[in-house]
């Protein structure tokens, strides 16, 4: 890597961009963090020596000028919204005019052009923005994040009630943990000729149903966890009752009937293909994260 190159993370305060960024520093690069708001979280970059953008990916301009003299960027567009084809289309027009050698663009394990999850489906047509920019650029296509198991749906279940409650059916898949997708994302950052044009799926350290996830969880905790399958339209009630946004429910939904018919299955070896070091297990991110699995703790 040449010590000049400067790389821009978006999502710096997310979970795969702040790893990402970790990852980076111990690799001595130049890092710009795009962030939408100047509070603590931004100054804490900054007191890692991380240059901080403050904007909106779905404003041209203040992407256009956190993008000025970046070597390679991270794009990544968060779940619960919808708009990512405008940001989309302009990171890559923002790179393209900045020069930007090299982009690595989040999109998810379900993207497709007839996906019935409107964000699959936007995931895919950016996928192509950023192919027809003539940008370098890989694709990440993760299946489910293990921070699922952190999400408001699901952890006050499992700390509470000691149940693991989604509609997940007798599908499968191999959970996968931000901080394992940050140091992939870094890897590709800082040597990215050799992965330019490809779509990698991005699989966790075991594939398991949600029986045996259960399990693993409750090896982790030394207590009984159990999954309790759920409808699709209980889990649509559910999610609404607790407030989460339409976009976000449309996509969940129909992501999980995806899973069900083996969308998210598979197991490869790339992660550790790449950094040299395998994915974390579900016991061990559980371990790591023990306090927020804790009765009384949500």
């Amino acid at each position: 890597m040449n010590s000049d190159h400067r790389i821009l993370v978006t999502g710096a305060t997310g979970a795969t961009g702040g790893y990402a960024i970790d990852h980076l520093l111990a690799k001595g690069a130049q890092v710009r963090a795009f962030v939408r708001s100047d509070d603590a979280r931004a100054q804490a970059l900054r007191d890692r020596g991380v240059e901080v953008a403050l904007g909106d990916l779905v404003d041209f301009h203040s992407v256009r000028s956190a993008m000025q003299g970046v070597h390679a960027a991270y794009f990544v567009y968060p779940i619960m919204q919808p708009g990512i084809l405008n940001a989309t289309a302009f990171f890559a027009e923002a790179a393209r005019e900045s020069g930007v050698q090299a982009v690595v663009n989040m999109s998810q394990i379900s993207a497709r052009r007839d996906a019935a999850s409107h964000a699959a489906r936007d995931h895919w047509f950016s996928e192509q923005v950023f192919n027809w920019s003539g940008i370098p650029t890989t694709h990440l296509r993760p299946t489910f994040f293990m921070e699922w198991l952190l999400y408001g749906f699901q952890l006050p279940l499992i700390a509470q009630h000691g149940i693991l409650q989604v509609p997940a059916g007798e599908g499968r898949h191999a959970p996968i943990a931000a901080e394992d997708q940050g140091r992939l994302i870094a890897a590709i950052l800082l040597e990215p000729a050799r992965h330019v044009g490809k779509v990698y799926p991005l699989f966790g350290a075991k594939e398991m149903n949600h029986q045996q996830i259960a399990a693993a969880v409750g090896e982790a905790l030394g207590r009984e966890i159990r999954y309790v399958p759920e409808s699709i339209e209980g889990f649509e009630q559910r999610l609404s009752a607790l407030g989460l946004p339409e976009h976000f429910i449309q996509h969940v939904s129909a992501v999980y009937r995806d899973y069900q018919n083996g969308i998210f299955a598979g197991h490869d070896s790339l992660i550790q293909d790449i950094t040299g070091l395998p994915p974390m297990t579900v016991q061990q991110f559980v371990q790591e994260k023990r306090d927020r699995f804790m009765p009384g703790s949500n």
